[in-house]
């Protein structure tokens, strides 16, 4: 499968590989020694034979790298700590508190 990737605000195309798992919306992933974080995810379709099928899928991307307090909770990544009240469960925002973190050492932190 041909992949895209663009970068998420211009749609500037960054680079076209082939991948046979391309990363969903709200994953790390590392391509040339970048890291970028998958923001959108779109297919393109071609009628072939009266049949549509998928031709392309197109990342829109943001060059980001992967923080150290990231990890996978059930539906997907997650910064900051998971067990906190105020925790947004995002890969982009930790909190509406303490947005920048660390966790650790916000006094607003709470059991969930």
């Amino acid at each position: 499968m041909i992949v895209e990737l663009r970068q998420s605000v211009s749609l500037v195309l960054l680079a076209r590989m082939e991948s046979t798992d391309p990363p969903t919306p709200g994953q790390w992933f590392l391509h040339e020694h970048v890291s970028y974080l998958v923001m959108q995810r779109r297919h393109r379709y071609k009628l072939h034979s009266g049949r549509y099928e998928l031709s392309l899928i197109v990342l829109h991307v943001k060059a980001q790298k992967q923080p150290a307090d990231a990890h996978f909770v059930g539906h997907g990544w997650v910064i900051g700590d998971s067990d906190c009240r105020f925790n947004a469960l995002s890969p982009l925002l930790r909190c509406a508190v303490l947005p920048d973190g660390p966790c650790d050492r916000c006094v607003h932190r709470e059991a969930r």
